[in-house]
Formats: C-alpha cells, sequence, structure tokens
C-alpha cells in the first residue's frame, strides 16, 4: 500500500471518528434537554457553557436514581390535599402563616415521597429537576418570596404569588391537581 492512501485511510478514519463523537454529543445534548426542559437552559446559563452543565444534569440524574421516590397511597394524597386547602384558606386571613405552612407542605410531600430533604434549598430545587423540570422552577421562585417574607420586604401579592408557584409544585408531587380532590369532596 502506498502512503498516499494509507494517509487517506487514516484521515477517513479521523473523519467518521470526528463524526461519531459529533453524532453522540449531539444527541446526548437533546437527550438532556428534552429530559430537563427548562431546567437545561438556567443550568446552561449558570454554568456558562454546555459541556458543564450536561455534566451536572447527568450528576443529579446519577444521584436521583439512588433515592426511593415513589407515589404516595391515595389516602395519603387526600390527607396532604386536605392540608394543602386549609393552607389556602388560611391565606385569607394570615398570608404569611399561609406561605409558611404552603412551604412546609411542599418539603413533607417530597419527604413522603422520598427525597432527602436537605436544609440546603439549591440542593433540594436540584434533586426536584430530575424528575420535575417543569416546575422546578415554580419552587425556586416560592423560596424566594418566601426568604424575601422572612425580612419582610414580602408584600400580600408575593405571597399569594409564593402560594401559586407552592401549589404547581406540590400538585405535580402530589400526582393530581388539589382542585380536583376539592371538586370531589365539595
Amino acid at each position: 500500500m502506498n502512503t498516499a492512501v494509507e494517509i487517506l485511510l487514516v484521515v477517513l478514519i479521523l473523519l467518521i471518528a470526528g463524526a461519531m463523537l459529533y453524532y453522540y454529543r449531539r444527541q446526548r445534548s437533546e437527550t438532556l434537554h428534552s429530559r430537563f426542559g427548562p431546567e437545561y437552559d438556567r443550568t446552561v446559563v449558570q454554568y456558562g457553557n454546555k459541556k458543564a452543565a450536561e455534566a451536572e444534569l447527568e450528576r443529579r440524574a446519577k444521584r436521583v436514581r439512588k433515592f426511593p421516590v415513589h407515589a404516595i397511597p391515595e389516602n395519603e394524597k387526600q390527607r396532604f390535599a386536605e392540608a394543602w386547602h386549609a393552607a389556602q384558606t388560611r391565606f385569607v386571613d394570615e398570608p404569611k402563616q399561609a406561605v409558611t405552612q404552603a412551604h412546609t407542605l411542599v418539603t413533607d410531600l417530597m419527604r413522603a415521597r422520598g427525597y432527602p430533604v436537605s436544609e440546603e434549598f439549591e440542593q433540594n430545587a436540584d434533586d426536584l429537576s430530575v424528575d420535575h423540570p417543569h416546575v422546578v422552577g415554580h419552587y425556586r421562585k416560592a423560596c424566594v418570596i418566601a426568604a424575601r417574607r422572612e425580612n419582610g420586604s414580602a408584600n400580600t401579592e408575593d405571597l399569594r404569588a409564593a402560594m401559586v408557584h407552592y401549589r404547581e409544585l406540590f400538585e405535580e408531587l402530589l400526582g393530581r391537581s388539589t382542585k380536583k380532590s376539592e371538586e370531589v369532596k365539595g
């Protein structure tokens, strides 16, 4: 075999390897983007590049696979739905306490589902983002407002928004709409 043919073969092999690598990375990115949705975009912005963001998202998924995440029984769903209804009702007279109650209910529901809730909010949000990427943003927003409530800088409209954000995550974690369970009771 002459040198020109050998060089051509090496170049061809390198081109094929490069194309395969490009295809793999593209598929990986598309899979992660599809799985994490808005959380993918948020993480890319946070980390400043796709490669680091994708490594972080894969790390989260690997971590969450170790958790015993599960659905909760219907009687527990009903108990949580009733507690949520009580928190919403409380909002009229005691909005600050209602937001605190909503946060506690979301935390309790996360634990009941098998998430290892920690004191570190960001870790909890990262864990939730694996299975609930389309509503974890609501959790982030609600917790920011709840923190503002702690230092007295959240008004009643802010607290209402926090309740709405908590409800979005609560309903997804519960696995059904609390509105439906209230209609059934009603």
